[in-house]
């Protein structure tokens, strides 16, 4: 019974519907697990109190299915970690902020009414960047989240607490959520499989926004399978996000068996043993099956260039509303500036104060049309390029990330930490859904670190990048 929060979601739940094993079982195990790595780990920043009661009730549920004769959802009773940008009803929500440090949520985000109906059981709010603002999870305001492979690295961000609890084997699947790869870092860093779904096919209601056009919600997990089972639950229209699509809004994609990787991209800034790494999760495509071409996105240089212009911009917009009038922390002053001054200083970290100033000044009347304007023409450039060649290919494939998990406090600076994004943004700009998947490790001072490998396919084919993620597990397993 111990070696339960081993066992993928798909495993844990045939065994409870075989009568084998019950919520309650997994979730004591998990707890257990929490009780003992997370101090070190802080990948949980809360603990739900009623975690065991949640599972007895999945239990009841299952139990009652049973009698009545119907089919039980995959996900019930299985114990989940939430990012904490994420609203569950009556439970804190702070982003990983002071700002927010004692705001409790007054209802459910979207993702999670679908999880509560396929009876998820939550253990808790994960640890993260400051309102997803980093790739490390060292922005966070309550300290940094752990990689569990290596304590003294970081698992990546800003999914960071997501990804650190089900790498350690504190949950079984969780969410996170993705505005530059903030799902799939965090994957590629702890050896996990982390899905970006095509922009709209998963509601932002109830998500903390970051950058709104930029943001998706999406899980992590050990499998393919395991991920593909989440996002089936969370995906869907929905009458609160007016950006949300319907899942038969793209057509169908027709399989070709055919892979592009834009080897233009992949000539600096990336660790060598990371790109032979990935030569040979190609090499072993090709062997079964797969034609590697390689294809031409030429605006894909200028993408994080493009990113880190709309998305400060978007942050600028979307942050107004933390100014200690209308909710979350209140410093009084003098005056009524005095008042906004104090709370957003102290109430937002260096990264979030960056960013602010970053988007307000790129937004200002005098540098709109030099930086803003052009970041959304680019941006426009980079789709219909991406878009062309999804014509051609199944997916386009690249290293998730130029490099393994780095040290904590290693890419003190601030451009250092951007450029691990130089892979990632472009799925994010594009609305395009993106898989990350484990391609192997790289060693490190003595410790074998998992790197992944980035598939990007056309939009509303998250099928399809499935069904090759299943076939690299195959390889890899082989």
């Amino acid at each position: 019974m111990s070696e339960l929060n081993k066992l993928s979601i798909t495993e844990a739940s045939k065994k409870m519907q075989a009568g084998e094993i019950t919520a309650v079982d997994v979730s004591r195990v998990c707890l257990a697990e929490i009780e003992k790595r997370n101090k070190i780990l802080n990948a949980y920043l809360e603990v739900f109190s009623d975690v065991l009661e949640q599972a007895n009730v999945a239990d009841e549920k299952r139990a009652q299915n049973k009698k009545e004769g119907k089919e039980s959802h995959a996900l019930l009773g299985i114990p989940f970690a939430i990012k904490d940008n994420i609203l569950i009803e009556g439970r804190n929500v702070s982003a990983a902020s002071k700002i927010l440090e004692n705001y409790v949520a007054s209802y459910d985000a979207t993702v999670i009414k679908k999880l509560k109906e396929a009876g998820a059981v939550f253990l808790g709010r994960t640890n993260m960047d400051e309102f997803a603002m980093g790739g490390s999870t060292e922005n966070s305001a309550f300290g940094p989240a752990k990689n569990p492979l290596d304590e003294m690295r970081v698992p990546g961000g800003s999914s960071g607490g997501s990804a650190a609890a089900v790498a350690s084997y504190m949950a079984l699947g969780a969410l996170g959520t993705d505005t530059g790869g903030s799902i799939r870092e965090p994957a590629s860093f702890c050896g996990l499989v982390g899905l970006k779904p095509t922009y709209g096919a998963v509601s932002r209601s109830g998500l903390i926004a970051m950058g709104s056009s930029l943001d998706q919600a999406g899980p992590l997990a050990h499998t393919v399978e395991d991920a593909e089972l989440i996002f089936n639950a969370i995906r869907g229209r929905d009458s609160f996000d007016s950006t949300s699509i319907s899942e038969d809004l793209y057509p169908k994609h027709a399989a070709t068996k055919k892979i592009g990787v834009p080897r233009h991209l992949l000539k600096e800034g990336i660790d060598q043993d990371v790109l032979e790494q990935f030569e040979k999760s190609l090499e072993a495509l090709k062997k079964s099956g797969y034609e590697i071409i390689d294809v031409e996105l030429p605006s894909a240089p200028l993408a994080l260039a493009v990113y880190y212009v709309i998305m400060p911009a978007e942050v600028s917009a979307n942050l107004a509303r933390f100014d200690g009038v209308r909710y979350g922390l209140s410093l009084k002053g003098d005056s009524l500036f005095d008042d906004y001054a104090k709370t957003r200083g102290e109430g937002f970290g260096a990264e979030a104060r960056r960013r602010i100033m970053l988007g307000t000044y790129v937004l200002s009347s005098g540098y709109y049309d030099a930086y803003y304007g052009k970041a959304t023409a680019a941006r426009a450039m980079l789709a219909a390029e991406v878009s062309d060649v999804l014509k051609e290919v199944d997916c386009i494939a690249t290293p998730t990330t130029p490099s393994p998990a780095a040290k904590i406090g290693e890419k003190s600076d601030p451009l250092a930490m951007y450029l691990m994004d130089i892979f990632t943004v472009t799925a994010n700009l594009t609305g395009n859904p993106a898989l990350s998947l484990p391609m192997g490790a790289v060693p490190r001072e003595g410790k074998q670190l998992p790197i992944g490998i980035q598939l990007t396919a056309a939009h509303g084919d998250e099928a399809g990048l499935f069904k090759i993620g299943k076939e690299i597990e195959k390889i890899a397993v082989q």
